[in-house]
């Protein structure tokens, strides 16, 4: 094992400070005045997107941030060498199989984007490639591909700024031409009728980037022609396309996050007016699976968590419809998909994920799941109807994906896929991942899944803590090659479950939101409480990382508690909470109010005011800081996180580190391309060791 040295903690602040100045922005007053309230915004200015003074400002603190780096770029290079030596860099997918052909996604050596190959008869050929399309560009992202039924043309959805705005154009794939149809600014997705030439994508609205109008195109013609098909009135809700997988319906969505609608068009009769499913009504989410005997229903009706009903035909209401799966109310029912003679339901209970499969013929049921403290389970690309093998995956924290190939009629179980670390020297068995419970401040119990190599001694170890807790999206305890760098170092890695989640089902998530949003917070700092008090790391060393709505979790974490923290990393940090959803212009706000409440309301305006970060700096020492964005960021605009620095810088009483930077070819997923992708987690991690005085 080797040794590492270390260094003083104050070295490399004061290398990093010694040459560039701290930049310190220009203070110029705004009111913001509602509800008989002033707020004093210095920092308002920063809106002004690609004005002189924010470019300026953006190109000192990148200049101050790679200055801060320097000392430790040495330790950035090593960290990237392991992440290259660990993976493999001709990396592949598990084969997947999409409309009768199979795919294999590969990585190849010296080069940051990806190939999709095509392999019939054991012989490989490539079927498109990412590293052709991404040529000159700065930033490139493969949003979406999808084959023609007839598997002629290909239609491939993609981004060339970062602002998640895609193009879509179309590929002959016997000779490889794009035809001369081209359709832009749409939201990503794109589902073929069944005649080969239709076409349906979704279009955002100019402002505020809300997917709100599904359209018809038929190639050939020019996408100025293309037809409305749908159009979503409701600033609160967004619109989707997809397909049943039967191919016999083109399913338009509707959804908040707290109401949903489905329209259906007959596939092999495109031009046809869509229909409504079930109309909606506040409060009822639900979502549905065709099959040649009718349809599976997944609803919310007077079930929480969930309960799943069966139709013949199109109900006229809910109360048509037959229960097949009651409502149970410590069993969340996540998904459900459909085949000939199986129902395949996602179930979450305890936290921990299982599938079960349901027979239709004889209604017998068996489950897929794992006997441990944590994992992930989740699906493979299964896209065939008529069929009685399925793929599924399965990972874990200490243990590399898998993907098995299962027979539901038989339960036989085969491998069709491992993946493997280029690293020979790397055992699952090397590590420890356990799950246990922190008590909130109102006695919830709520778990945290942590890693760390055998052998750490855990009371003097540091500890990397990463939340989320929004929208009711569940982080997955999966396993990460990279994150082995920082095991390595001796580091314990930890997910705190917070509510907001619905790792526990969806009161979970109904608890960590609107008027009970604060319980996220405080959930994430009783979790590193328990982490520090019971001795599964050294209190005084805890970091948080966050990104987005996570992110929004750092800056109020750090605020109620600056003293927990040893350094907190936040990545496209929502930070500006009140003043952003005052903002009806920015995109994404409307359809908001149903996660965080409308602040011209005066009730949840005076109720975000208690957790905004922005709002709730105060003077007093802050924890050193990484905070990171995107310049072309649809989802968090670049200005949130920058005014949140400047304020911080002007606040605070102490000089920790506080470093910003901002990628200006970037949106909110950061970067692109694999070399980018891994330098973004080499400088996370070589931030926080660099604090622990680890320089190698």
């Amino acid at each position: 094992m080797k040794k590492f040295i270390q260094i003083p903690l104050m070295i490399f602040p004061m290398l990093a400070f010694s040459q560039v100045q701290e930049p310190i922005a220009p203070k110029k007053p705004k009111a913001l005045t509602i509800h008989n309230h002033t707020r004093n915004d210095d920092y308002y200015w920063m809106n002004e997107r690609d004005s002189k003074p924010v470019l300026d400002h953006l190109a000192k603190e990148n200049a101050y941030n790679n200055e801060y780096f320097k000392p430790i770029q040495g330790l950035v290079q090593s960290l990237m060498t392991e992440f290259d030596q660990r993976i493999n860099p001709n990396e592949v997918s598990a084969p997947f199989i999409m409309n009768g052909k199979t795919y294999q996604v590969k990585s190849i050596e010296g080069k940051d984007y990806q190939q999709i190959v095509q392999i019939e008869n054991g012989k490989e050929t490539i079927f498109f490639d990412e590293n052709e399309r991404a040529k000159g560009k700065s930033f490139y992202e493969l949003a979406e591909w999808n084959p023609s039924p007839n598997n002629e043309i290909l239609a491939v959805s993609e981004d060339f700024v970062g602002r998640r705005k895609y193009n879509i154009t179309f590929r002959q794939n016997k000779n490889g031409k794009f035809l001369k149809d081209k359709i832009s600014d749409v939201s990503g997705g794109v589902v073929w009728a069944n005649d080969n030439k239709t076409v349906f994508y979704g279009k955002k609205d100019t402002v505020t980037l809300r997917e709100f109008q599904i359209y018809r195109h038929i190639l050939g013609t020019d996408s100025k022609t293309d037809v409305l098909v749908y159009e979503e009135k409701d600033e609160k809700f967004s619109a989707g396309v997809g397909k049943s997988i039967t191919d016999k319906y083109i399913m338009l969505y509707s959804y908040s996050s707290t109401t949903s609608e489905m329209q259906w068009i007959d596939a092999d009769k495109p031009l046809d007016k869509p229909s409504v499913f079930l109309p909606r009504k506040q409060g009822h989410l639900y979502e549905i699976a065709h099959h040649t005997n009718g349809f599976y229903i997944l609803s919310n009706d007077q079930a929480t968590n969930k309960r799943i009903l069966v139709s013949a035909s199109a109900p006229t209401s809910i109360e048509t419809c037959q229960e097949l799966v009651a409502h149970d109310p410590k069993t969340l029912i996540e998904g459900i998909s459909v085949f000939k003679n199986f129902l395949l339901i996602e179930e979450r209970t305890n936290g921990l994920r299982k599938l079960k499969l349901r027979n239709i013929n004889d209604n017998s049921e068996r489950y897929l799941s794992m006997n441990e403290e944590t994992y992930f389970l989740g699906l493979g690309l299964n896209d065939e109807f008529n069929t009685d093998e399925i793929f599924y995956s399965y990972n874990s924290m200490t243990t590399p994906s898998t993907v098995y190939k299962y027979n539901m009629v038989t339960g036989q179980q085969t491998v069709w896929f491992r993946k493997e670390l280029l690293d020979k020297n790397f055992k699952s068995e090397d590590y420890t991942s356990q799950r246990i419970w922190a008590t909130a401040n109102d006695g919830t119990q709520i778990p945290i899944s942590l890693v760390y190599k055998k052998g750490t001694d855990l009371k003097n170890a540091p500890c990397l803590l990463y939340g989320y807790g929004s929208y009711g999206y569940t982080l997955p305890d999966v396993f990460s090659a990279t994150r082995l760098s920082l095991l390595n170092r001796g580091f314990v890695f930890a997910v705190a479950h917070i509510r907001g989640s619905k790792y526990m089902g969806e009161e979970w998530y109904e608890n960590g939101k609107f008027d009970k949003k604060i319980n996220t917070f405080t959930d994430f700092i009783n979790a590193a409480e328990h982490l520090g008090h019971h001795g599964y790391c050294d209190k005084d060393k805890i970091y948080a990382q966050g990104g987005s709505a996570g992110g929004l979790l750092m800056g109020a974490i750090t605020n109620m508690a600056p003293y927990l923290w040893k350094g907190i990393v936040s990545q496209v940090p929502f930070v500006d909470v009140v003043t952003t959803m005052l903002d009806e212009s920015i995109p994404l706000t409307t359809g908001e109010y149903e996660e965080w409440g409308n602040p011209n309301d005066p009730y949840y305006y005076n109720y975000m005011l208690k957790y905004s970060p922005i709002d709730n700096i105060h003077r007093m020492d802050y924890p050193a800081m990484y905070i990171t964005t995107g310049y072309h960021d649809s989802q968090v605009q670049y200005w949130e996180p920058m005014k949140y620095v400047a304020k911080v810088r002007e606040y605070r009483t102490n000089k920790n580190p506080l470093v910003f930077e901002c990628n200006m070819d970037a949106g909110h997923g950061g970067g692109s391309g694999r070399t980018q992708e891994r330098l973004e987690v080499a400088k996370v991690y070589a931030f926080i060791l660099s604090l622990e005085g680890i320089s190698k």
